[in-house]
């Protein structure tokens, strides 16, 4: 028992700042030491996340602030990406493209009136990072998904509005080539896991 407690205590002092995540795994067995038998455990997995551990003051204020960003944004990207799919599917069923827009402008409207308070309290950072697990959702910019649906007029005021306060509705989310955004995807996997 004391070898797997060492082998746990190793792992997380080793973790780096941006370490890997590491599955732990004991097999049952018995093994004799000296004619002496003892019984070894199954132990659940372990999943070791070094980021956070040795991170400085500085980075750790900066994770911190992420990971509140992602908790509070990630529930609306995944609302959004249900109505956009709902949309889509409805859109599908209308024989003209009369109908499509009255449609269009009715989901508008009630997304405005039900998300706007919420959305009012959003920071920039976080309506950013909106931006960014929308893309991560739907696999398209917000730009691209407003383009879609409410044509390039709407898409183009909306970018010049993002523009004007500082981001970006062309944002895409990258974590393979994007540090920010391979912490944001070990965020978002703690908490689909529930550790966060």
């Amino acid at each position: 028992m004391k070898r797997i407690i060492s082998i746990i205590s190793i792992c997380l002092l080793c973790g780096g700042a941006y370490s890997q995540n590491y599955n732990i795994k004991v097999a049952p067995s018995k093994t004799t030491q000296e004619d002496e038998q003892m019984a070894s455990f199954i132990l659940p997995d372990v999943t070791v996340w070094g980021r956070y551990e040795s991170a400085g003051k500085r980075e750790r204020r900066k994770l911190d602030r992420t990971v509140i960003a992602v908790k509070k944004t990630y529930p609306f990207s995944l609302e959004i990406k249900n109505i956009l799919v709902e949309t889509y599917l409805y859109l599908q069923t209308l024989p003209n493209d009369e109908e499509k827009e009255k449609h269009m402008k009715k989901v508008e409207k009630g997304v405005w009136n039900q998300y706007l308070p919420e959305m009012k309290k959003l920071t920039l950072y976080q309506g950013k990072m909106l931006i960014k697990l929308i893309d991560r959702e739907c696999n398209q910019s917000s730009y691209e998904l407003i383009k879609a649906f409410l044509g390039p007029f709407r898409s183009n005021f909306y970018q010049m509005f993002a523009g004007m306060l500082g981001a970006s509705l062309k944002k895409e989310f990258d974590p393979e080539n994007n540090q920010e955004d391979a912490v944001i995807e070990e965020i978002i996997e703690l908490i689909e896991n529930g550790y966060l």
